[in-house]
């Protein structure tokens, strides 16, 4: 801003005072201009200009047809319904587990019969039913036929057991409960404290002992239904589709509104961005109750035609044999997945398959040319998301490591900024104004993105809970009287604009004066532990300022080499990264999303008496990770030992 100010005035100055010619005018100011850093301006647009063209373009595409379908008060079932119109008899849905096909007919002929049987048994447009079934077929027809009556479904995670269960199930106020025979036993435990006004059914192998009483089963029943389309329940483009959990990893899930049009923006900004095309299969093995399986992955059929294989669980040792035997083109990933993939033992068949492009989230950028490579994928399709935000981010040309970018050039077409905050407690720093900080490239900030209600791309939907919603919106950011999203998660910019993850909130620390990102420490010890899964914390010791790092480490077999570790260590991460203190376990707990979870094992600590895993600290003296027993504990606690 300073240096136009500058060379308007120096243009204003030279023409008007110096009443110079103006070819020595444009010298001028160009010699100032490169003079005063302005080469570096034109370096970046020279290297990012074809790129924000492309991005650019994607955006205006998908918000034109946003602006037509919220004229229009198109919803999903309808653009749904322009897709089986193209192609009806074109494979929608494969299932995997029994290699059920079915047509974009037959799944609006399924959908239809859902939306007329819940219609028959009184249900109506906005009221809410649950749905608690593992991957397949059904699950999709499921919610799209609910969509077509106007009911909201509450798509429940089908890890929740007994209090989380009961809970999601309350607070969606839903008065139906679809559920999968293999969910029974789940149902069983909270059937008793459930509304007795709450109908259930159940979908699959059907075993009346194994159900609560009052329970129905389903596949019957759908049989019998009517087929026809309904009438068009009074919904719009931005109303309610459905509810999407939180993992709940600290605390009860929240329920994550999502309406018709962040599902066809999600849908579809991946589509366009990553060049995807209708003739494409998707092999989608995410769980189906979260956004990544359910829009980016189920959405590219809905909305594009594509064709989808849906695996009811991610298994390392099939994946690749199922994407040979239905000629997958795109795989979906997340978290974890690829490094699970990275793990298996090389076999020639991992080759043989014709995926062109990977899609997802999470990939580590110290795997990332290990896994493109090894699996021949010339197309790393990652991007930066959650069900509920709006400053989605793409990485559309495969830049390695980055979840995204945005334009260094126009930056005010996409209304996101990193905003400096304090790293400790993630709270925003403010300049003398009141108005957040923006963060300079090589800075780490969170990532916000604007709040404008009325722009179903920057709008902000929340969550069921108000409560919930007050934590994640932040005023004054931009500018004054302003209001933004705060992700929680702090990411970092280059030169070019390109982002990299950093951490989520809670999982950077500070140990001898130095933030230690948990993230960058996780991947470096997998790697040197053949690919196990890491979780990384900072634990408390007393007389000591900050957190000491501690690895919780999968070691099912017992036999890690410890001093080897320890040498690798060394030379790989900084005095002040190497984790203190060690936790070797069986296995590592995750979400259904394969994110790690570290609420309890930040509980837990470093204390013997607590801890029932062999127990390890780095002795600072002799470079070793030695047992800690009772003893080394005690020593610890009394700051007798040096760490």
């Amino acid at each position: 801003m300073l240096l136009g100010a500058s060379l308007v005035g120096a243009l204003l100055f030279s023409k008007l005072v110096l009443k110079l010619p103006w070819t020595q005018v444009v010298f001028s100011l160009l010699f100032l201009y490169l003079g005063s850093g302005g080469w570096r301006f034109i370096r970046i647009f020279i290297k990012t200009i074809r790129r924000d063209v492309f991005g650019g373009m994607v955006l205006l595409k998908v918000k034109a047809k946003v602006r037509r379908y919220l004229r229009e008060r198109r919803t999903v079932p309808i653009l749904f319904a322009s897709t089986v119109q193209r192609h009806p008899n074109k494979t929608a849905l494969i299932f995997e587990g029994t290699d059920t096909h079915w047509t974009f007919r037959q799944l609006d002929d399924y959908s239809s019969s859902v939306a007329n049987f819940l219609q028959a048994r009184g249900l109506a447009s906005g009221d809410v039913a649950a749905l608690f079934m593992e991957n397949r077929n059904e699950f999709v027809g499921l919610w799209l036929g609910m969509a077509k009556l106007g009911v909201e479904a509450a798509l429940i995670n089908t890890n929740l057991r007994r209090d989380a269960l009961r809970h999601c199930l309350t607070t969606s106020r839903a008065r139906a409960l679809i559920f999968g025979s293999e969910m029974a036993p789940a149902v069983f435990e909270i059937h008793a404290s459930l509304d007795p006004s709450v109908s259930l059914f159940c979908s699959g192998p059907w075993e009346p002992s194994l159900v609560p009483a009052s329970t129905e089963h389903l596949d019957p029943l759908l049989e019998n239904a009517p087929k026809h389309l309904p009438s068009c329940p009074d919904k719009g483009f931005t109303d309610k589709l459905f509810y999407i959990y939180t993992s709940g990893t600290t605390g009860l899930p929240k329920a994550a509104i999502v309406v018709h049009s962040r599902y066809y923006r999600m849908a579809s900004l991946v589509y366009y961005g990553f060049r995807m095309r209708p003739d494409d299969i998707v092999y989608d093995c995410l769980p189906l109750y979260h956004s990544a399986g359910n829009i980016v992955g189920i959405g590219q059929c809905l909305l594009h035609g594509m064709t989808v294989v849906i695996r009811k669980k991610f298994s390392a040792s099939r994946f690749w044999d199922d994407c040979i035997k239905y000629n997958c083109t795109i795989v979906q990933y997340i978290g974890e997945l690829c490094r699970y993939l990275l793990n298996q033992p090389p076999r020639e068949v991992e080759n043989r398959h014709r995926v062109r492009m990977a899609l997802g989230n999470g990939l580590r950028q110290s795997i990332w040319t290990e896994f493109s490579g090894r699996f021949n994928i010339p197309q790393v399709a990652e991007f930066y998301g959650a069900t509920e935000c709006n400053c989605s981010l793409g990485n559309f040309d495969s830049q390695v490591g980055a979840c995204g970018f945005n334009s260094r050039i126009l930056s005010f077409v996409y209304p996101i900024r990193l905003v400096r905050v304090n790293e400790d407690t993630m709270e925003l720093i403010r300049g003398p104004d009141g108005v957040c900080l923006p963060c300079q490239p090589g800075e780490p900030g969170q990532l916000v993105g604007r709040i404008i209600q009325q722009d179903p791309l920057r709008r902000f939907d929340g969550y069921l809970n108000q409560g919930a919603n007050n934590k994640k919106i932040a005023k004054d950011v931009f500018k004054k009287g302003d209001q933004a999203y705060l992700t929680g998660d702090v990411l970092v910019m280059d030169e070019l604009g390109y982002l990299y993850f950093r951490d989520r909130t809670g999982d950077t620390f500070r140990w001898k004066g130095e933030n230690v990102s948990t993230t960058e420490v996780e991947g470096t010890l997998s790697r040197l532990l053949d690919m196990a899964d890491v979780a990384v914390y900072g634990v408390e010791v007393p007389g000591t300022e900050g957190r000491a790092g501690m690895a919780a480490v999968a070691n099912p077999s017992g036999s890690c080499d410890l001093e080897r570790f320890a040498q690798l260590l060394e030379k790989e991460l900084p005095l002040y990264a190497r984790p203190i203190f060690l936790r070797l376990m069986p296995e590592l707990h995750k979400t259904g999303t394969f994110k790690l979870q570290k609420t309890e094992l930040r509980k837990e600590g470093f204390d013997p008496a607590a801890v029932k895993d062999p127990l390890f600290y780095l002795d600072a003296r002799k470079g070793r990770y030695l047992p800690l027993d009772r003893e080394a504990y005690t020593r610890i606690q009394a700051g007798e030992e040096k760490l």
